[in-house]
């Protein structure tokens, strides 16, 4: 029986006074513990689609349900972002002045979460990933296989209802890519989470149990 988590209906997403059509008309849904992957070309509107979903952006029309209820209305944009959803990015986006274990512990701060308990969840997450012998080391210091594994952490950091990677093995070698998508497979089976993969990558799309393809801004397959 389906069991929807994230509802697109209509998504049409504009920039540059309505000149750059990012997305025309996209419907998706996406149920819960689903393991989707997105794919396309580049400038096709996958990474918008991402980044609408996660309420990181705002639709110029159409609407995103999260459990049947709008975001932006019946969702609050900060809860939401803060306490459902995990981001992982291509660029990392770690904090370079901050250690590996500091950057995890970022995201638990809006959650008014005592230091020690920031501090100890952190610690777990990163030795979970791999990285117990480099959570004092600051984001320079640690491999871009490393790196993207701090960035896990920091996305499982808040226990999400749902973790959106954009990109998750863009700056990897292929040894990295598959560890990290070996990691991400793993962390959605044991935790029972929603899984959507933004890729240029066939074989990481290919794999995927649900493979959705956007050219031009619309769902092509």
């Amino acid at each position: 029986m389906s069991n929807p988590l994230l509802d697109a209906r209509s998504l049409v997403k504009t920039y540059d006074n309505e000149r750059v059509q990012a997305l025309r008309g996209v419907d998706v849904t996406i149920d819960a513990g689903e393991y989707v992957a997105i794919s396309g070309p580049s400038g096709s509107g996958k990474s918008t689609l991402l980044h609408l979903l996660g309420g990181l952006d705002t639709p110029t029309s159409g609407e995103v349900l999260f459990r049947g209820s709008p975001l932006g209305t019946a969702v609050n944009l900060d809860g939401y972002r803060s306490r459902q959803v995990g981001f992982i990015f291509q660029a990392f986006h770690l904090l370079p002045t901050l250690r590996a274990v500091e950057n995890v512990q970022v995201a638990m701060l809006a959650m008014n979460s005592r230091a020690n308990h920031r501090a100890e969840r952190a610690a777990a997450l990163l030795e979970e990933m791999g990285l117990k012998d480099r959570m004092r080391h600051y984001p320079n210091e640690l491999s871009a296989g490393e790196r993207q594994r701090v960035a896990i952490a920091r996305a499982l950091a808040n226990d999400p209802t749902i973790l959106l990677a954009d990109e998750p093995t863009g700056n990897l070698d292929s040894m990295n890519s598959a560890h990290i998508m070996e990691l991400l497979c793993n962390v959605r089976l044991q935790r029972g989470m929603t899984l959507v993969i933004v890729t240029h990558e066939q074989g990481i799309a290919c794999s995927a149990p649900r493979h959705i393809r956007i050219r031009d801004g619309r769902i092509e397959a």
